[in-house]
């Protein structure tokens, strides 16, 4: 694993720590990530702001936006399989390129991924491109201009290997925790059901048929 003993960022190009928004980031050579990205209005400000001044730690912050983001909150456009299968895309089109992807699951109106970053790649650049380009798409099928995805997204880097085991689980446990499936391979976009998918062909739920 890397060392963390990484100076703050200087510049884009630079490795470090950096923050944004007051929420500390780590951008690390090679550091697998555990990411969180959301609709743009899956979240109202007023509620970020508030869950922000008033929890204590930065675990803590993440951990209520979370449950706040399973509630479903907003038009949830991810229940549509036409634009579920825009971002799934998105986020396989550079894996093994530009980062490799561990693990993912597409909630009605967020986006969990584990991915490591390749050689010489930047984690805030990943990131850009998947939101971009499936933006882009996104709107294009519903029809609609304008913001898709919050600027902001979550990232925390993996410590160890239990670390890592612990983000795969949250990721792919997610439909499940949320009460949109009994078991993570029910959940078809998901990493957990296109791995089962692959052993034996198992069908699966569509985030619209819930």
């Amino acid at each position: 694993m890397t060392d963390f003993n990484f100076k703050p960022k200087q510049g884009r190009q630079d490795f470090g720590w950096y923050n944004l928004n007051g929420l500390p980031h780590f951008d690390g050579p090679e550091q697998p990530q555990f990411v969180t990205f959301r609709l743009f209005d899956s979240l109202p400000a007023q509620v970020v702001e508030k869950l922000r001044t008033s929890t204590k730690s930065d675990a803590a912050f993440r951990k209520r936006i979370e449950r706040y983001l399973d509630s479903g909150f907003g038009e949830c456009w991810l229940r549509d399989g036409k634009i579920a299968g825009i971002v799934r895309d998105a986020l396989k089109y550079n894996d093994r390129k530009t980062y490799d992807l561990i693990a993912w699951v597409l909630m009605p109106n967020h986006v969990h991924v584990v991915l490591q970053p390749r050689p010489a790649m930047h984690l805030p650049d990943i990131v850009h491109s998947i939101k971009s380009f499936s933006a882009q798409m996104a709107n294009r099928a519903l029809g609609r201009t304008g913001q898709f995805w919050q600027h902001e997204s979550f990232d925390r880097y993996i410590r160890d290997r239990r670390h890592l085991a612990a983000a795969i689980r949250c990721t792919e446990m997610n439909p499940v925790k949320a009460g949109l499936c009994k078991d993570p391979e029910e959940w078809t976009f998901s990493s957990a059901f296109e791995r089962q998918k692959e052993m034996n062909g198992k069908q699966g739920c569509l985030p619209s048929s819930q």
